[in-house]
């Protein structure tokens, strides 16, 4: 039987525009969702999504923890934040391989994708790469210059990069409402800046590289739509050759900066305390993707965004306990503006998205009048 022009229409390739709006946007392709499955017992569906969350809560406040005592504590005292970015995404590539080789020793064991490197796809992979790179080094960096606690109000320009970049790259406008909820952040990003110079703690150095972490964040979401195809729509493998890339060009930066004296003059270099740490910064760096993708596919990519806001207001309160910092009234309610503003952006977001969907098209409506 042949196809009609409909089916015809959901099978043609996404048109460039179309997936960056998906990327800017965090909308999901329609035609790719699968068919619900039958409903599960809400007690077991519950559960689930309790340890879903818990495993993203622990899993990432751990990781930034842990990565700030990799690159800023003063028992380690090592200033080599290249490398230890480097070798988390050596860790991750070693992990990936390593997952892929026991998925076909053992096909029924556990599900994997076969992961061969092909050079075709290293180079399409590469301009992700790129981006990616400056992703986690400037967050890394970021992180070594200023506390846990303005960790997240430091890089807080995710969603302002997002409708900038939506705006110039899809001329794509943004409703008023959206407009003010970034006016919120804004506004909490500085007032956070101007009471960390207040109490004498403010790293311009570590603010900077927050600002530039925030928008690669927002480059990586749209150059992750545009790169997915050459690997066949599998995150794994996308994973895989991100992290091959970067181990590969982080190498002459390793060496342009002067890590290799640096670590060569470390007193702990020969620790198994240091290698144990630096290895568990690797695992955590690889577990975060999964148990990502694992919140998503549990709840959805506005209850991700929320569980990603919630989690960052426990780590903040977690880190002045931990560090024993005091902190003034106006510094927690610029972080309260930054949190406020970025739930505020997600709720609206998906207020106007669910809008869109159950207002009929303009073609609908006249068939409606006609009467067809």
């Amino acid at each position: 039987m042949k196809p009609g022009p409909w089916t015809c229409r959901r099978r043609a390739p996404l048109k460039r525009s179309r997936i960056l709006h998906m990327a800017l946007m965090g909308a999901s392709d329609p035609s790719g969702e699968a068919e619900a499955s039958k409903e599960k017992p809400f007690l077991l569906r519950a559960l689930q999504i309790t340890l879903v969350v818990s495993l993203y809560w622990v899993t990432s406040i751990s990781m930034v923890f842990l990565n700030k005592y990799l690159l800023d504590s003063p028992s380690l005292q090592l200033d080599t934040p290249i490398f230890v970015t480097f070798y988390q995404c050596l860790v991750t590539t070693l992990l990936c391989k390593s997952l892929s080789i026991l998925a076909a020793c053992c096909p029924g064991a556990m599900d994997f994708p076969t992961l061969r490197l092909d050079l075709r796809v290293t180079r399409s992979v590469l301009p992700l790469s790129v981006v990616f790179i400056g992703m986690i080094t400037f967050n890394n960096l970021c992180l070594k210059y200023v506390g846990v606690a303005f960790y997240n109000v430091g890089r807080s320009l995710t969603t302002v990069f997002n409708v900038l970049l939506s705006y110039l790259l899809l001329k794509q406008t943004t409703s008023f409402y959206a407009l003010l909820t970034c006016g919120i952040i804004i506004g909490g990003f500085w007032l956070g800046v101007d009471q960390e110079g207040a109490e004498g703690t403010l790293s311009w150095t570590g603010t900077l590289f927050g600002v530039l972490a925030s928008l690669c964040v927002s480059l990586n979401a749209i150059y992750t739509k545009k790169v997915l195809p050459a690997v066949d729509g599998s995150i794994w493998r996308l994973t895989f050759y991100n992290n091959v890339n970067a181990c590969v060009l982080f190498l002459p930066l390793f060496l342009l900066l002067g890590e290799l004296q640096t670590l060569r003059d470390f007193s702990q270099l020969g620790s198994a305390h240091f290698w144990g740490m630096m290895t568990l910064g690797g695992l955590f760096g690889f577990a975060i993707g999964y148990v990502t993708g694992l919140q998503i596919k549990f709840t959805s990519p506005l209850t991700h965004n929320v569980s990603g806001t919630t989690k960052a207001c426990a780590q903040t309160v977690l880190a002045v306990l931990y560090y024993e910092e005091t902190k003034s009234f106006l510094w927690w309610t610029s972080n309260m503006m930054v949190l406020g503003g970025s739930s505020a952006y997600t709720w609206v977001r998906g207020w106007e998205m669910k809008k869109i969907q159950e207002e009929p098209s303009p073609k609908e409506d006249e068939k409606s009048s006609m009467g067809v």
